[in-house]
């Protein structure tokens, strides 16, 4: 009986710790990107990764979180490897659309990722979905389109650049269920982290020194003048790792489809607590939009558990 008092809180504690690690690292990107002034998106990425890179050996290899799955052939770190850039461009992305569109807007536009995975998912697999479910897809779209048109700080390439995110992220999932589909490929998400994010360094790295020449000698110098950058940009990778971690156990807690229903409060959530702290104006139109989106991925939601039980 006290174990299964317990479970409920554990799962409270669990959803809680996602929803603030979501949202916080997002805030923390656009204070820093935006706000702060420091204009090194890649940069910002590539530390996501060293330190994701790092939480992920000590949580895996050291405290045991989840067990080490080992990579069974070149074949599958090909397939990683693959994974890895994806991943990559996704998250570049979806930080360097933070420099010039408010996260109510980031936020909208993220919602739109069911209507990108169900087009590649089609595309790449030729995979279909009952009609019905396509159907809910139209409000997801037309959401966005509507608070596209209401935004106040609307801004074309932060909006091509995030829309480009969130195909990218689409475009991962539907990759990884096709290339770690079989049962000796297959890795949970914790370890298939701890092989992508060094991968992903050595993609970032010359990225970072290419397209933001000397930004580590900028950090070096801005860091001298205020030691507290340092410290924004450990919390800030730190809470992309603890993204991924809660993630991970609040699938295990719970199940995929309540992380999904729990995803589409967590934007909503997100949206208001951004327009809060950072007062971005917001129209009307552009609520009404979101909203619409909002519901169109519940409709999807609840469209595809009916049909896939059918």
């Amino acid at each position: 009986m006290v174990i299964m008092n317990q479970i409920p809180w554990q799962t409270i504690a669990v959803v809680i710790s996602w929803y603030s690690s979501n949202i916080g690292v997002l805030l923390m990107n656009k204070f820093l990107l935006s706000n702060y002034g420091f204009k090194y998106p890649v940069f910002l990425t590539t530390c996501h990764m060293m330190v994701c890179s790092v939480f992920s050996y000590v949580g895996i290899s050291v405290m045991d979180i989840v067990p080490l799955q080992n990579i069974q052939s070149k074949e599958q770190f090909a397939k990683i490897c693959a994974l890895s850039v994806v991943f990559c461009f996704s998250v570049v992305c979806g930080n360097m659309s933070l420099k010039y569109i408010p996260v109510s807007f980031n936020q909208a536009i993220g919602a739109t990722t069911p209507f990108f995975t169900a087009v590649f998912a089609y595309a790449v697999s030729r995979k279909r979905e009952a009609w019905v479910t396509y159907g809910t897809l139209l409000p997801v779209v037309a959401g966005v389109v509507i608070a596209s048109g209401g935004e106040p700080s609307f801004q074309l390439f932060g909006f091509l650049i995030c829309v480009s995110s969130t195909a990218a992220r689409a475009f991962k999932s539907v990759l990884q269920d096709i290339l770690l589909s079989s049962e000796g490929e297959k890795l949970n998400s914790m370890n298939l982290l701890l092989y992508m994010t060094p991968i992903a360094m050595l993609v970032l790295l010359p990225a970072t020194l290419l397209m933001e020449e000397n930004v580590i000698w900028i950090t070096i110098e801005l860091a001298r003048k205020d030691i507290r950058i340092l410290w924004y940009l450990l919390f800030s990778s730190s809470l992309a790792y603890f993204v991924n971690l809660t993630n991970f156990l609040v699938t295990k807690y719970t199940s995929a489809l309540t992380l999904q229903v729990l995803g589409n409060a967590k934007g909503a959530i997100a949206v208001v607590v951004s327009i809060l702290i950072f007062k971005n104006p917001i129209s009307m139109i552009g609520m009404l939009g979101y909203g619409l989106t909002v519901i169109g991925v519940v409709l999807y939601s609840e469209s595809k558990k009916r049909y896939s039980r059918n």
